[in-house]
């Protein structure tokens, strides 16, 4: 069984929700001509990721920092209303399943909290999985909050069982552990990571897992960021690349299918077999007959961690 996959690098309208939502909407019907039924957009897409928490002076740029993140959080995806609805009519439009990062807002308890977080629509339009970042890397940790293991899943997808690790959780051993152990054949890595040390993370984890691997950033240069943003110009410039995509498809040996497309804003399409990853795990099967359970074991928990609980 094959699948048309399509890893798409083109910038986000920074901090405008709709906006971005409605271009995401055109790229979907973009990649759908191109022959593609997966579709993966990079981590935090909507409405951007933050990348400006990489530049400000931490402690003397606070009042400029809290600007920012306000209108960050007023575009915020809330899941439990129809913010997202645009992206899951396209979707069921075109029936195709599509993967896409976040800045997700805790509408239910604080009303403030922002995760990082990814989500899979289903061909039908329907959230089949959500998954909240384990933990926000660095400065990071000054606009999301930890998620809970709620999403550490595989769920069963058109392209095969899915999963995903957003950025440098595929630096976390146990968490990928966790998805291979689900049967897991496609692994999504939504991320702001690039470069050659990224790729190799990328072919490391398809070759242990024995999974095709899609991981893509935003290429982003300096002239994407709207001139509305607060003090743009003092910390962008115009024709630097922020960051360079670099999105890559890698198959279940751990080869290259198609990327990177390095500092270019586009579509990388791949096609990806399902077979591929259930062949590849004949000679290592790392949850099989390449583990040891009777030396080592692991749990994980995936209740939800609420802050409060209410019995009336």
């Amino acid at each position: 069984m094959t699948t048309m996959v399509a890893a798409i690098q083109t910038p986000p309208v920074l901090l405008d929700r709709e906006q971005t939502i409605a271009k995401a909407v055109g790229l979907i019907r973009e990649a759908v001509q191109g022959g593609a039924s997966l579709l993966v957009f990079p981590e935090a897409y909507i409405p951007g990721y933050p990348t400006w928490i990489w530049r400000l002076r931490p402690g003397g740029d606070m009042a400029l920092s809290g600007e920012i993140h306000a209108i960050l959080r007023d575009n915020a995806v809330d899941l439990t209303g129809d913010d997202l609805h645009p992206l899951q009519d396209a979707a069921a439009e075109h029936g195709v399943t599509v993967v896409v990062g976040i800045n997700e807002i805790d509408s239910r308890f604080s009303g403030t909290t922002l995760f990082n977080t990814v989500v899979v629509i289903g061909p039908d339009g329907a959230v089949v999985n959500r998954h909240r970042k384990l933990i926000p890397t660095n400065p990071e940790r000054m606009v999301w909050g930890p998620g809970d293991a709620t999403g550490l899943r595989a769920v069963d997808t058109p392209a095969g069982r899915l999963g995903c690790l957003i950025c440098w959780e595929s630096y976390m051993p146990l968490a990928r552990y966790a998805l291979y152990a689900q049967g897991l054949e496609v692994l999504v890595i939504p991320t702001w990571d690039n470069g050659e040390v990224c790729l190799a993370t990328s072919r490391h984890i398809a070759r242990e897992g024995g999974c095709w691997v899609i991981a893509l950033a935003t290429a982003l240069q300096g002239s994407d960021i709207p001139a509305d943003f607060p003090q743009r110009d003092t910390y962008f410039e115009p024709e630097e690349w922020i960051n360079s995509g670099d999105a890559v498809v890698v198959a279940p040996s751990g080869a290259i299918t198609a990327g990177p497309l390095h500092r270019e804003k586009g579509i990388v399409y791949a096609e990806i077999d399902v077979e591929a990853s259930r062949r590849a795990r004949r000679s290592l099967d790392v949850c099989g007959h390449y583990a040891r359970p009777d030396i080592f074991s692991m749990s994980v928990d995936r209740r939800a961690l609420e802050p409060a609980r209410f019995i009336d």
